[in-house]
């Protein structure tokens, strides 16, 4: 994971998914401030702003610091705070990560996750050879034990990530040194 600076909110999102979220809610008699009833589902409003955030964020998946094509890897909006946990912000631009599906997926609805918004450069190593990513040895020991949690929530670290980013960097040395 990188450190992901937050995007502003694009000036239709408050038109085109909060006030249909919240307008949904309301509808529903759902609590704002209260966890959704086990098993409650909502209108997927935040779908109609994915082309902006995967503009906005750079087809970067926060998680696992990749551009990823939409045409490839299926883009999707990750809440950062699960929305059956506060359906408040289930409609909301700053509660949005740009996730690639199979990183929303293990991320899920956990809470465990370092955010990326907050996260600091330097908090996770990454041996470019053989793609192995860990927590920065120089960390206090409660970073170190948050930042490995994060990589094996996501599976940060599994042999496919681990190839995909050895892949990319053998690419880069070849474009650039040879």
């Amino acid at each position: 994971m990188i450190h992901v600076d937050a995007q502003p909110e694009p000036a239709r999102f408050d038109a085109t998914v909060r006030q249909k979220g919240l307008a949904y809610l309301a509808k529903k008699a759902l609590p704002l401030d209260q966890p959704l009833p086990q098993g409650t589902a909502i209108a997927d409003h935040w779908r109609a702003c994915l082309d902006d955030l995967y503009a906005a964020y750079h087809a970067t998946c926060a998680y696992l610091a990749v551009f990823f094509e939409r045409s490839t890897g299926t883009a999707s909006v990750d809440h950062f705070i699960a929305k059956s946990r506060l359906p408040q912000d289930a409609y909301e631009w700053s509660n949005y990560r740009l996730a690639c599906h199979s990183m929303n997926t293990r991320k899920n609805h956990f809470d465990d996750i370092l955010n990326p918004f907050l996260i600091e450069d330097g908090w996770f190593h990454l041996e470019l050879v053989i793609g192995h990513i860990f927590p920065n040895p120089g960390l206090e020991r409660e970073q170190q034990a948050q930042v490995q949690k994060t990589i094996a929530r996501l599976d940060l670290d599994d042999p496919m990530h681990r190839n995909m980013r050895a892949r990319h960097f053998q690419g880069y040395i070849e474009r650039n040194y040879i």
